[in-house]
């Protein structure tokens, strides 16, 4: 139920999808989520936590399968766990756009507070696997954060220099209808 929640909020966020939907998806009536969460608000907090604890268990993993004595120079916790994240982003989108889903449901303060605390807690579990200064770890989740905007954008780079900015860029400025922001 909670990973069929996981999908139907990813594409609805909190109050573009109807429970009916997520029910329907495991094959069960309604009623009977209700059974299980008090409210739909309920419901989403679960999805967003499984989002949190699924990335959670993507840098445990990393962490235990890295080993510095056989890593290449190039690569050290930071980057096993990085590229874990990536990982996890590439294989299933559903917790990248869930992601933003939470953040934007923050509006909600009972959410909000749910959001700010799981994501204390990653912050706290990262802290616990990975030996390194403040500034570096949060350096850590800033690129991540890069990284879950470009996801969503379907590119790989946010840089700007990078082959699509500059793409889109020459075409705005040749395209006088284009949309302008300035």
């Amino acid at each position: 139920l909670i990973d069929a929640a996981v999908h139907e909020f990813a594409h609805g966020g909190l109050h573009g999808t109807p429970v009916d939907r997520i029910a329907r998806r495991v094959g069960v009536a309604q009623p009977y989520v209700f059974s299980l969460f008090a409210n739909k608000r309920e419901l989403f907090i679960a999805a967003v936590e499984r989002c949190f604890q699924r990335v959670s268990d993507s840098f445990s993993r990393a962490a235990a399968e890295f080993d510095p004595s056989t890593a290449s120079s190039a690569i050290d916790l930071k980057k096993a766990m990085g590229d874990a994240y990536v990982e996890l982003l590439s294989s299933d989108r559903d917790y990248l756009m869930l992601q933003h889903q939470a953040y934007a449901a923050c509006d909600d303060e009972v959410i909000r507070d749910r959001v700010r605390a799981c994501y204390a807690q990653l912050v706290a579990h990262v802290e616990g696997l990975w030996d390194a200064e403040p500034e570096e770890i949060d350096e850590f989740f800033r690129y991540g954060m890069w990284l879950n905007v470009a996801a969503a954008m379907g590119v790989e780079d946010l840089s700007v220099g990078c082959e699509w900015v500059r793409a889109e860029q020459a075409e705005s400025t040749a395209d006088p209808a284009s949309p302008s922001i300035a």
